[in-house]
């Protein structure tokens, strides 16, 4: 059991690190906005460190981010927000970017699959 604990807090610290870098933010302003240490921010998003709920809310509300989007990111509800915000992201392209853009992800996406083989 507790190396599935290990592994789920690395999976959640991880999230919470694209969702900070996503949102331009460094660790330390993270840790000033959820009134979390800067090294209890690093340790979390390590998965060295579990956090108790009032911080995991603290966390999510300084990212602007909903709490399915950090614990469970295959919640349907969640993949249809991935959905919509990549259809944002395309939505003022011309057609030759979008194209350029979806060679990009393909590659991207083999490229992870084959990683997730070895």
């Amino acid at each position: 059991m507790a190396g599935r604990d290990t592994t789920e807090s690395q999976a959640i610290g991880s999230r919470i690190r694209e969702a900070r870098i996503k949102n331009g933010m460094s660790q330390a302003e993270l840790a000033v906005k959820s009134s979390i240490s800067l090294p209890h921010i690093s340790d979390i998003e390590l998965g060295k460190s579990n956090m108790m709920l009032p911080s995991f809310i603290r966390i999510a509300e300084a990212l602007q981010v909903s709490a399915d989007s950090l614990l469970r990111p295959n919640v349907p509800g969640v993949t249809s927000l991935y959905e919509s915000e990549f259809s944002e992201l395309l939505n003022d392209c011309t057609p030759s970017q979008m194209d350029s853009i979806l060679k990009i992800v393909r590659e991207l996406k083999q490229t992870m699959c084959k990683k997730g083989e070895e």
